[in-house]
């Protein structure tokens, strides 16, 4: 998984796979099929742990908006053994015109994370923490859309102060206003 996110597909060879996991070619073709079978259970497996890291940080939270704000500033401050950026964000951008398969497990990544954003953004709606105005369909895409960029923009911008005013500003939709 490490190797692929870190690499692309495309640039990663099945001999670096090879020598990254320490196994023989036939066994790599026996356990994992082809390169792209092996492509995608790294891609279903970092969902999983994406799921896991998400909750466990969510269960900390007192508050909607503490919430939504932990999914945003876990994306800037990634550990520091990880590769830089989101391994879904890459398979979208790289394999978009030519993997079927792993644009659809990016789409679920997607509807699951804006599912979230948005049932977050009921709860703060329900508790009084935001306006019932708020149009949560809408902004559940919207904060989606600005989750996604700001995973583009960590891959290349170290200035952390800058990504932390970015999420701010994307977050300020959520202010009260009534």
């Amino acid at each position: 998984m490490r190797l692929f996110w870190e690499q692309g597909y495309e640039k990663t060879s099945m001999q670096e796979l090879v020598s990254h996991m320490g196994i023989h070619k036939g066994s790599m073709y026996d356990t994992f099929g082809d390169k792209q079978s092996l492509y995608h259970k790294s891609l279903k497996r970092y969902s999983e742990m994406l799921d896991q890291s998400v909750m466990q940080l969510m269960a900390d939270t007192r508050s909607a908006k503490e919430a939504i704000t932990v999914l945003f500033e876990t994306t800037i401050h990634q550990k520091e053994e990880l590769p830089n950026g989101c391994f879904i964000v890459n398979t979208a951008v790289e394999l978009a015109k030519h993997d079927a398969e792993a644009i659809e497990m990016v789409h679920l990544r997607w509807s699951h994370t804006e599912k979230l954003i948005h049932d977050l953004i009921v709860r703060g709606q329900q508790s009084g923490e935001f306006s019932m105005s708020l149009n949560a369909e809408g902004l559940s895409y919207y904060l989606l859309n600005a989750l996604i960029g700001l995973r583009v923009m960590v891959k290349t911008i170290s200035d952390k102060e800058k990504l932390k005013q970015i999420v701010e500003m994307n977050l300020s939709v959520l202010e009260r206003s009534d």
